[in-house]
């Protein structure tokens, strides 16, 4: 199982990293190391993938090598049991070893995103993949064509079909999306030519787009960049934020109609490719795959915009308590609690988020420090490493995380999400076949977020200090914004630019500003400034290029508070289910049932109301505070 990464939040990833420092020493400088800095113990060991590039392309040649014997099937297929499994085993061999290239390349060119042999190598790899698509395209046709009664009796004499049962039933219930063999081919071909508007974007955005320089609290000029961001953006200082907030944007805007043709080329796919396998729209296409119906994306919609008043609240009261006239975008990552900032070392971070992940049990923590000291993560950020964070599970090797640390709490948080993802991977690589390893992402942002709320729970309970749980509160309440919030109004955002281009509407820019500024003013409410430069912030997020991909961070931060709740509560009994049923589940069932047995049903509004009134009560409570303190 090697699974695209999983990545951080946006809210979490291109906005909370870094200031850099001199690593070794902890000493902050205003200089991003080179990656030679950097200590080998906070670098990732991508030779656990292969020792050398020449490893590489040992295994790059053995596909090419073994990958017309697929062929060897093709019209075969149905004659017997025994031919189906050799065929799916020979797929899924050479799947093995894909998704060891592609990492490999693709993980050393996000070290240094101007490294030319990297890019190369990723390219090279992801045309192979394209490649194999092709090659194997004659398979899930032919799978369907197969007469049930018929499938059936072959899967009962060839008992080795058996780890394949849920993927061919599966597979026959997406009967009417599958095409015939020729077309198949036909789109597999395609995908290199599809996959053009996501290469143009990620080049632009991590090489080619300049930003400007600032002058920081004391007056110093800085250089922007999307790591260092939110540390401007949540300076006490207004001007500072202000700043930040127009030059990243207005970096951006100067590409407007160029990042908006490539958005615009990216949905029309997307909508090509639905309607080509004969889907009703691009959404169902996206999400029925996995098993997830139109209505569950729907419903997280519709309850998020029926309790929005919170969030215009919570807005009110910010204002408030930062004494401003007026609210604006850039205000909204400020924090409401001053001299409060919680800095820690990496391993000071390891040590807290170990001790807050003991509700999921000693042997959980145990592989935690197995992927610490065997070097499952890539720490801190260096000269030209992509932004954001991520986790990348490689089965039959181990999962890597990529990381930007920078010292903040908002980094142990990013830490402990991305290590909730590695060891999904693990325990479901342990405990799966490589057939039912892959799970999906929607049950994949439940994991991470998990970890994230048992560590800001574990803070809350732990700190005597009122000043740090106003700032806790206040932090636990911009979790809920940015995760359940704002993921949902970029999914509602998503949702928009599929439906119009589905109707013919050609994406501009203009459309797109005019989109996003609109849902903007029905977010944050009344009394939020929208500003105009926030227009432009469709422009600068990598997950609109993953379809309909970002509903997940909601679903899963909603899911993940039930499953917190009853792992601090429930003890024992709610951990074994948590790991027995959900951890080790893999993608051996469809992601609402497997939620659904260890405890939480996402097939209804419950878990997301649930945190929405969660989001009440924290509000609440820091409300009550905020106002004793200004009696004192």
């Amino acid at each position: 199982m090697s699974k695209q990464p999983h990545l951080v939040p946006f809210a979490l990833s291109l906005m909370l990293l870094s200031t850099s420092s001199a690593m070794a020493t902890g000493v902050e400088t205003f200089q991003i190391p080179s990656r030679e800095e950097i200590a080998a113990e906070y670098k990732w060991h991508l030779d656990d993938l292969y020792a050398s590039d020449e490893e590489w392309q040992a295994d790059y040649d053995k596909v090419k090598e073994i990958l017309p014997k697929v062929g060897e099937y093709q019209g075969k297929l149905d004659r017997s049991g025994k031919n189906l499994l050799a065929c799916l085993t020979l797929r899924d061999d050479i799947a093995q070893i894909t998704g060891k290239l592609y990492p490999f390349a693709r993980m050393h060119q996000d070290e240094n995103t101007a490294d030319n042999k990297y890019q190369a190598l990723t390219g090279k790899a992801q045309s192979l993949n394209i490649e194999v698509n092709a090659a194997t395209a004659f398979i899930e046709p032919e799978i369907v064509a197969i007469p049930a009664e018929k499938l059936r009796k072959m899967q009962n004499k060839e008992k080795g079909l058996e780890v394949y049962s849920f993927y061919l039933k599966s597979l026959i219930q997406q009967k009417k999306h599958v095409l015939s063999q020729r077309e198949e081919a036909l789109l597999s071909r395609a995908g290199e030519v599809a996959a053009t508007p996501a290469t143009i974007f990620n080049i632009l955005a991590n090489a080619e787009v300049k930003f400007p320089s600032i002058q920081d609290e004391q007056g110093q000029e800085v250089p922007l960049s999307e790591g260092r961001y939110n540390n401007y953006l949540r300076s006490p200082d207004r001007r500072v934020r202000l700043d930040s907030f127009a030059g990243i944007l207005g970096s951006y805007s100067q590409y407007r109609n160029t990042l908006a043709a490539t958005l615009n080329g990216h949905v029309k796919q997307h909508v090509f490719f639905a309607q080509a396998h004969n889907y009703h729209s691009s959404q169902e296409a996206a999400l029925m795959p996995n098993h997830i119906s139109v209505e569950v994306y729907d419903n997280l919609i519709t309850t998020v915009n029926h309790n929005l008043a919170p969030l215009h609240r919570y807005v009110s009261l910010k204002k408030k308590v930062l004494g401003i006239k007026e609210i604006h975008m850039y205000d909204l990552y400020a924090p409401m609690v001053k001299d409060v900032e919680i800095r820690l070392s990496y391993s000071e971070a390891l040590e807290l988020v170990r001790n807050a992940l003991s509700p999921l049990g000693k042997e959980y923590i145990e592989n935690f420090n197995k992927g610490i000291s065997s070097h499952w993560i890539d720490v801190y950020e260096n000269q030209g490493k992509r932004s954001g964070a991520y986790s990348w599970g490689v089965y039959g090797v181990h999962p890597f995380v990529f990381l930007n640390y920078n010292g903040q709490f908002s980094d142990a948080s990013t830490l402990a999400h991305e290590m909730g993802h590695a060891l999904h991977s693990f325990y479901s690589a342990e405990n799966q076949p490589y057939p039912t390893a892959d799970y999906v992402t929607f049950t994949a942002e439940t994991a991470s977020t998990t970890n994230e709320i048992l560590l800001i729970d574990y803070m809350l309970a732990k700190t005597t200090d009122k000043k740090e749980k106003m700032y806790l509160l206040n932090q636990y309440l911009e979790n809920i914004r940015t995760t359940l919030y704002r993921q949902t109004m970029f999914a509602e955002f998503e949702k928009e630019i599929h439906d119009r281009s589905e109707k013919g509407e050609t994406l501009t820019a203009d459309l797109m500003e005019e989109i996003y500024h609109d849902l903007n003013v029905k977010y944050f409410g009344p009394e939020m400034i929208v500003d105009k430069e926030i227009d432009m912030e469709w422009a600068r997020i990598p997950h609109f290029y993953r379809n309909f991909y970002v509903y997940q961070y909601a679903t899963g931060y909603s899911a993940a508070t039930a499953f917190a709740k009853q792992l601090q509560t429930e003890g024992e009994a709610a951990q074994k289910r948590y790991t027995n049923n959900f951890l080790k589940a893999g993608g051996s069932d469809t992601p609402i049932r497997i939620l659904k047995n260890a405890g939480v049903d996402m097939s209804t509004p419950q878990p997301i109301e649930i945190t929405l009134q969660k989001f009440n009560r924290l509000l609440d409570e820091l409300e009550a505070l905020l106002a004793a303190d200004c009696l004192q």
